[in-house]
């Protein structure tokens, strides 16, 4: 029996190979921005907590420095803040970069697998019909062969 051979299947590989590292990359970013994101809450966590307190000593006996201090905390928590959000939307850009970049793989690399199933039932057919050929030039020999014999 013939053996399937497809002539562009070091491209498939090469595909798959992409994808595979498209995939990591979109991991790493997915992870990157996960971290960022803890970070986010974190600070608005601190934030909250520097809040507490001030409500806290404003509402009992007045400590100006007390006050002063979680008033300034309070600004530089929010400073962090917006700079870590900065910091998450640009992980969020990468994160679908990688997702665009990785799909665009995906698509080339079924697009690829299409293309070698298509050829496969191409040589099907092609094994199919030499096959029935070789079937009719046997039968027709033999049938050949007895009408022979017989005269």
């Amino acid at each position: 029996m013939a053996k399937f051979f497809y002539p562009m299947q070091n491209i498939l590989d090469i595909k798959l190979q992409l994808e595979t590292v498209a995939k990591q990359e979109y991991a790493n970013a997915q992870a990157a921005l996960n971290v960022e994101e803890q970070k986010l809450k974190a600070l608005r966590d601190r934030k909250r907590g520097y809040m507490l307190e001030y409500s806290e000593a404003i509402s009992g006996k007045l400590d100006f420095l007390r006050i002063d201090e979680c008033g300034n905390a309070i600004d530089v928590m929010e400073d962090l803040i917006a700079a870590q959000m900065e910091v998450v939307r640009t992980k969020s850009r990468e994160l679908e970069k990688a997702r665009q970049k990785l799909n665009e793989l995906m698509q080339e690399r079924k697009m690829h697998e299409k293309l070698k199933e298509k050829k496969f039932e191409e040589f099907l057919v092609e094994l199919n019909e030499q096959e029935s050929k070789e079937t009719d030039e046997v039968v027709s020999y033999q049938f050949n062969s007895k009408g022979q014999t017989e005269e």
